[in-house]
């Protein structure tokens, strides 16, 4: 009889986890399912944007590749900053989700109240700051004692937020802004992390031979107001990973990202306002490769 009412009361848990899940958000890469119990399921599928148009080819193991980066950095720096992770096993998934095609690419985390910024940090001269820089202006309030070149070492990483534009690109704010915003003691809380974050795992990266130029990060508090780290860490797709044996200062260095997807619609005129039709199969297979290079490079 007891074990008859325990199957009943785990039958009904399993009905009411898939009565209460619904989708939240379909974005270019992220589908994000709410339990509705303070938890999210995040999936990572393999599709790949260009000009703020998501394309109609996607790129092999692209995001299980993507998982795989994020999750081995948030267990390494779990010592500096609380991150939003549950699990990235599938057996610890609702049901629907413990299938193949989930396997990979798919955590659990913790729902959080997230900031309306995001946090950039900056350690080499280069993309919009360099573009700045090239035009006599500032950049997020910086200025620079001396002469730089592209993509050349900053003396020290700066961090540059941003807003989150529901449409249309972000827009850089200067710090101030910030904590106009948000107070002091969280500001510069969120800038302390972010630097050491920075710093931590920008040595980690160039002892396997790649350099960490620059990275995005997005944080929100839980239900005890504690600073989590969530969304995606150090990945391709938030960071600009260079090759260190091919770098060179003065150029602009290839990155292990969908850098090769733009290129290849640039020089073949192509964006988002004429539509982008489907990818060449050896661009594709190029793209993946590249990425998971990344991944084999950083953590084997």
């Amino acid at each position: 009889m007891q074990d008859c009412a325990r199957r009943l009361a785990g039958a009904f848990r399993k009905k009411k986890e898939v009565a209460f899940m619904k989708k939240i958000i379909s974005g270019k890469v992220r589908e994000v399912y709410d339990l509705e119990d303070g938890r999210l399921v995040i999936v990572t599928t393999d599709r790949i944007s260009a000009f703020d148009v998501i394309l109609p080819s996607e790129i092999p193991a692209k995001g299980k590749v993507l998982t795989e980066i994020s999750s081995f950095w948030f267990d390494y720096t779990k010592d500096i900053v609380k991150n939003h992770i549950i699990s990235d096993k599938l057996a610890d998934m609702p049901e629907e989700f413990q299938k193949p095609e989930y396997e990979g690419r798919t955590i659990l985390v913790k729902k959080l109240k997230m900031c309306n910024y995001e946090f950039i940090v900056r350690g080499y001269m280069f993309g919009s700051m360099w573009e700045a820089y090239k035009k006599g202006e500032d950049f997020c309030g910086y200025t620079f004692d001396r002469e730089y070149k592209q993509a050349e070492k900053l003396d020290t990483p700066i961090l540059t937020p941003s807003t989150k534009a529901t449409e249309g690109h972000d827009i850089y704010v200067h710090f101030d802004e910030l904590v106009k915003d948000m107070g002091a003691e969280k500001a510069n809380k969120i800038k302390d992390v972010c630097l050491t974050l920075y710093n931590k795992c920008y040595d980690y990266a160039y002892s396997k031979g790649i350099i960490l130029a620059d990275t995005k990060f997005e944080f929100g508090y839980d239900e005890n107001g504690e600073l989590v780290i969530g969304d995606e860490m150090f990945t391709p797709d938030s960071s600009r990973f260079w090759n260190l044996e091919e770098y060179a200062i003065g150029t602009s260095p290839k990155s292990y990202d969908k850098q090769f997807v733009r290129d290849w619609l640039k020089e073949n005129k192509i964006d988002g306002k004429s539509g982008i039709g489907k990818l060449p199969d050896e661009v594709v297979k190029k793209t993946s490769e590249i990425y998971q290079e990344c991944v084999r490079k950083l953590i084997g």
